[in-house]
C-alpha cells in the first residue's frame, strides 16, 4: 500500500474519510440482507412478492441513475454522495414503519388470473425503490472521486484498495444484523442499520473535494441512455446485467434457500465469507491489473464466478454454501473494481461519473429482473433451480466478453487473454499523461 506515501497529507485524510464513510454505506446496507426477505414474509408475503419488493430496491436505481451520474459531473461528487448515505440512513426507519400501517387487500383479476393487492407489500416496494437510491448515488460518486485521486498508472491498484470498503461492510454489517435479529429481533436490527447510515452522513460532509465540476451543455437523459450503446460502454454493461442477475439472486434468495435446504446455518456467515475472499482478491488484483491488463482478470473473475454459482446450485450442506460464498465473493471481489478501473481508463473526469453509471445500468437491471422472474420460478421448482440458471447467465456473460469487449474479435480475444491493449481506453493504466501525479 506504499501509494499512500505518494499523496499529500490532505489528500490522505480525504481518503481515509472517504473509507470509513464507505464501510457505513455497505455495513449498513448489506446490514439488511439476512433479514429483509424474513421480515417480508411476516407481512405474509409469497416467494413472489419477497422478489418483487426486493427487486424494487432497482427501481429507485434506474429511475434515478440518469440524473444522479449527471450531478455528480455538473454539481460534483460531494452533494451526490450525501444523496446515497441519506436512503442508508432513512431507509432502515421506513421498512420498520410499513408494520404499523393500515393493512388491506384487494382481490383483482389481470388477465384471467386472479391476483391479490396488499398495501403492505406496496409500502415495502416504496420503501425498497427509495433505498435504491443510495447504490444510484454513492457507488458512482465514491468510484469517480477514487478515480479523480488515482494517477492512470496506478488507478487499478487505488480502486481496488478504496473498494475494499465493500467486502469488509459485507462482512461486519450481514453478521451484525443477522446476531441482532436473532438475539432481539428485527427492530433492533433495523435501527442499527439505520444509525450507520446517520455516521456516515457526518463524514461525508466532513470531505473535501478536489474535483471542479464543468456543467456539460446539450447533456440530458436522452444523450445519457444514448451513449449505452457506444463500444466502450455496451459490453461492460452487458457482462454486469448478467452477473446482476446471479448476484440479485444470491442476495434476495439464499436465506429462504437456506431453509428450503432444511440447514441450521446463519446466513449472514454465508455473506461474511463472501466478503473475506473478495477482501483478500482487491488487496492483488487491482495493483496487478495496472501492470498486466485489465482483460485478463475480467475473464478469471466471469470464469470464476459461473464455477460459484454452480457450487450454489449443488451445495446441500453448511459446509458447501460457506464455500460457495468464498468462491463467489473472490469472483465478486475482482471484477467489480477491474470494470471501474476499465470505465476509468476509458473516461475522462468530466465525464467519469456517466460513464462509470451508464456501465452499472446493466448490474441495476439484472438485480430489478433476478427478484420477480426468479421468485416467479421459485413458486414452481424451488430456490436450488434458480441457482442453476444464475450459472448459465454468468457463463453468457464470460462468451460475451471474451468475444466483443473491443472494436473486432480478434481484438477483444487479445485484450481478454492479456495480449492485448483496450482500444477505447483514454488514458492507459501503463502511463501518465504530461502533468499527471
Amino acid at each position: 500500500m506504499t501509494i499512500f506515501s505518494t499523496f499529500s497529507p490532505s489528500v490522505r485524510t480525504n481518503l481515509t474519510v472517504l473509507f470509513a464513510a464507505g464501510l457505513c454505506f455497505w455495513a449498513g446496507l448489506a446490514g439488511l440482507l439476512p433479514t429483509l426477505p424474513l421480515f417480508i414474509e411476516t407481512l405474509g408475503g409469497s416467494g413472489q412478492q419477497i422478489g418483487i419488493v426486493m427487486a424494487s430496491f432497482a427501481i429507485g436505481l434506474l429511475a434515478a441513475r440518469p440524473y444522479l451520474a449527471r450531478l455528480a459531473d455538473q454539481r460534483g461528487r460531494k452533494v451526490v454522495l450525501l444523496v446515497g448515505m441519506g436512503a442508508i440512513a432513512i431507509a432502515p426507519f421506513g421498512y420498520l414503519l410499513v408494520q404499523f400501517l393500515p393493512r388491506w387487500t384487494v382481490p383483482l383479476s389481470l388477465a384471467g388470473q386472479p391476483i391479490t393487492l396488499d398495501t403492505s407489500i406496496l409500502a415495502m416496494v416504496a420503501v425498497r425503490a427509495f433505498h435504491g437510491l443510495s447504490i444510484a448515488a454513492f457507488v458512482v460518486a465514491y468510484s469517480a472521486l477514487v478515480l479523480d485521486l488515482a494517477p492512470p498508472a496506478q488507478r487499478g491498484e487505488l480502486i481496488g484498495y478504496m473498494t475494499l470498503v465493500n467486502p469488509i461492510g459485507l462482512a461486519l454489517g450481514p453478521a451484525l444484523g443477522g446476531f441482532l435479529y436473532e438475539a432481539t429481533g428485527f427492530t433492533t436490527a433495523f435501527l442499527a442499520m439505520g444509525l450507520l447510515g446517520i455516521v456516515g452522513l457526518g463524514l461525508v460532509m466532513y470531505l473535501h473535494e478536489p474535483y471542479q465540476p464543468r456543467r456539460a451543455e446539450g447533456d440530458g437523459a436522452k444523450e445519457f441512455w444514448g451513449q449505452l450503446w457506444s463500444g466502450r460502454v455496451r459490453t461492460p454493461a452487458a457482462i454486469l446485467l448478467l452477473v446482476g442477475l446471479a448476484f440479485g439472486t444470491l442476495s434476495t434468495f439464499v436465506p429462504l434457500y437456506v431453509r428450503e435446504a432444511g440447514l441450521a446455518l446463519n446466513v449472514g456467515l454465508i455473506y461474511s465469507a463472501s466478503a473475506l475472499a473478495s477482501f483478500m482478491s482487491r488487496l492483488v488484483a487491482g495493483r496487478a491489473s495496472d501492470r498486466y491488463g485489465r482483460g485478463r482478470f475480467i475473464t478469471a473473475s466471469l470464469l470464476v464466478y459461473s464455477l460459484a454459482m454452480g457450487m450454489f446450485w449443488l451445495a446441500r450442506s453448511a459446509p458447501m454454501f460457506l464455500l460457495a460464498g468464498l468462491v463467489q465473493g473472490f469472483a465478486g471481489g475482482t471484477l467489480i473494481p477491474m470494470i471501474a478501473a476499465l470505465m476509468g481508463d476509458r473516461s475522462t473526469p468530466s465525464d467519469r461519473g456517466r460513464t462509470f453509471g451508464l456501465a452499472m445500468v446493466g448490474f441495476d437491471v439484472g438485480i430489478a429482473l433476478a427478484g420477480p422472474i426468479f421468485g416467479t420460478i421459485a413458486d414452481q421448482l424451488g430456490y436450488r433451480g434458480i441457482f442453476g440458471l444464475s450459472r448459465l447467465m454468468t457463463c453468457l456473460g464470460l462468451a460475451i466478453f471474451v468475444t466483443a469487449n473491443s472494436k473486432d474479435l480478434s481484438h477483444s480475444l487479445r485484450f481478454a487473454l492479456g495480449h492485448g491493449r483496450d482500444l477505447y481506453a483514454v488514458e492507459p493504466p501503463n502511463r501518465s499523461p504530461n502533468g499527471a501525479g
